[in-house]
């Protein structure tokens, strides 16, 4: 039986991004976003959009975030992030109007090709839809859309889309019912 040999692990093909910006982010990320001290959102929008984050009206991100590269983040307009969400965005995370991420959330566009004896990082990007609201812990995992207004209850991971308003729960989430919006 082959064994996984990680001396065959080569991602040289991936680049996320010069050396020098990754090491920037990261100190301003430390002080700034991934911190428990109360920033004013003016500052961390200046110092988000200044690593390159595309973000819409009345963005709000708690303390204690971390984002791993915001130049693959793309964010619109009316969009919660609670305390302590990781996205972990390899590559481009989108989300719609609308959206809530909850405390504790975890957003993972990579992932490896445990059937490769290299162990091959694999990329994918998640994309978020108007309206969705990711519940506390809850994890979206590699390649995953989320399509508009479904429900990603607490603690539930997908590694499936949602479909459009449907509420889904546990490991692995299942639709559980349709979400309906009253007035």
């Amino acid at each position: 039986m082959n064994k996984v040999n990680f001396d065959k692990f080569d991602n040289s093909w991936y680049n996320p991004g010069s050396i020098s910006r990754r090491i920037l982010w990261y100190f301003f990320s430390q002080i700034f976003i991934n911190t428990t001290f109360l920033w004013p959102m003016a500052i961390k929008r200046f110092i988000l959009k200044m690593f390159g984050m595309k973000f819409g009206r009345k963005f709000v991100i708690k303390p204690s975030v971390n984002i791993k590269f915001p130049w693959f983040l793309e964010i619109s307009d009316n969009v919660w992030i609670g305390e302590k969400v990781w996205i972990d965005n390899f590559v481009t995370v989108k989300i719609g109007n609308n959206c809530c991420i909850s405390q504790g959330a975890f957003l993972l566009t990579g992932n490896h090709d445990y059937k490769k004896e290299s162990f091959d990082l694999v990329p994918g990007k998640i994309t978020i839809e108007d309206g969705v609201w990711i519940g506390a812990r809850a994890v979206v995992c590699p390649g995953v859309t989320l399509k508009s207004h479904s429900v990603l209850t607490v603690g539930s991971i997908t590694s499936k889309d949602l479909e459009e308003y449907g509420i889904y729960m546990g490991n692995p989430a299942v639709k559980i019912r349709n979400r309906i919006i009253e007035n």
